[in-house]
């Protein structure tokens, strides 16, 4: 649709796609309409009162923050990596990063523990010294880490990609080294993508259900503790919780826009 065209006249010229858009629209909203309405039959605030309840949503929230920040700080100088720098095996790093959002969780939990699970040297070797690294907070960052840090490198590495490589250059030429210009003016020009990548690596760390309940069914995150509820009580006893963590991520993700909107009128030194 050109600048100015009204939006009936744009659908009737494509009136295809915009029926076929429409259609999955529809697929997408449906779920929340009939979930948002089954809530009046569930008491959401007595039960989100409980102790149970509580401390999972203090998990998942304290375990989600940790995991986006780490997938940023490591995340974000992989992705600026892989958008400037030509070396040996570049495809082959550029595959391995992807590849656990398109392994099954499960999975991914089940490779996790080949590595950090009690009876591998390092599992052992972390018990002992009074760190597990499973079934405890740590257990759940790692396996929230593991699946949710992609969408950070990939977000990221959109965003390096499209700067354009001449305002680096110009920030060299005025003095500034390589550190200083990947601060001053690769991540202000880039800041758009990246917050994106930190909006959905947050909601996917803080949604993760299948790697986490394999690497740490304990400390209890939102998502596993929706699963005993529904296993126990049905659904009814999931809809609090559930509307909880939707809240959560519709607040995360405002919040975090309005910064990028913020930062975005702020132009780069």
């Amino acid at each position: 649709m050109t600048a100015g065209t009204p939006i009936g006249e744009a659908t009737r010229r494509h009136w295809l796609p915009v029926a076929l858009g429409a259609v999955l629209v529809a697929y997408l909203v449906v779920p929340f309409v009939a979930f948002l309405a089954h809530t009046g039959a569930a008491d959401i605030g007595s039960r989100l009162t409980t102790p149970d309840a509580r401390a999972a949503i203090r998990t998942s929230l304290a375990t989600a923050t940790a995991a986006t920040v780490l997938a940023t700080v490591f995340g974000v100088p992989l992705a600026y990596t892989l958008a400037r720098a030509t070396f040996p095996g570049k495809r082959l790093v550029n595959g391995l990063v992807v590849l656990p959002l398109v392994v099954p969780p499960l999975v991914g939990g089940t490779m996790l523990l080949t590595v950090v699970g009690r009876f591998t040297p390092l599992g052992a070797w972390a018990a002992a010294a009074g760190i597990p690294l499973t079934n405890s907070p740590i257990g759940v960052v790692l396996a929230q880490t593991f699946v949710a840090a992609p969408f950070l490198v990939v977000a990221a590495r959109s965003g390096f990609d499209g700067v354009d490589p001449r305002f680096e250059d110009a920030a060299r030429s005025l003095g500034r080294g390589p550190l200083a210009t990947f601060w001053t003016v690769s991540i202000p020009l880039a800041r758009p993508a990246i917050l994106a990548g930190i909006v959905l690596t947050f909601a996917r760390a803080l949604g993760e259900f299948g790697a986490t309940m394999m690497v740490a069914t304990t400390p209890r995150t939102v998502p596993i503790r929706i699963w005993v509820a529904f296993r126990s009580d049905g659904i009814d006893a999931v809809v609090p919780l559930a509307v909880a963590l939707l809240v959560i991520t519709l607040f995360v993700v405002g919040a975090v826009h309005r910064l990028g909107e913020q930062a975005a009128a702020v132009p780069p030194e």
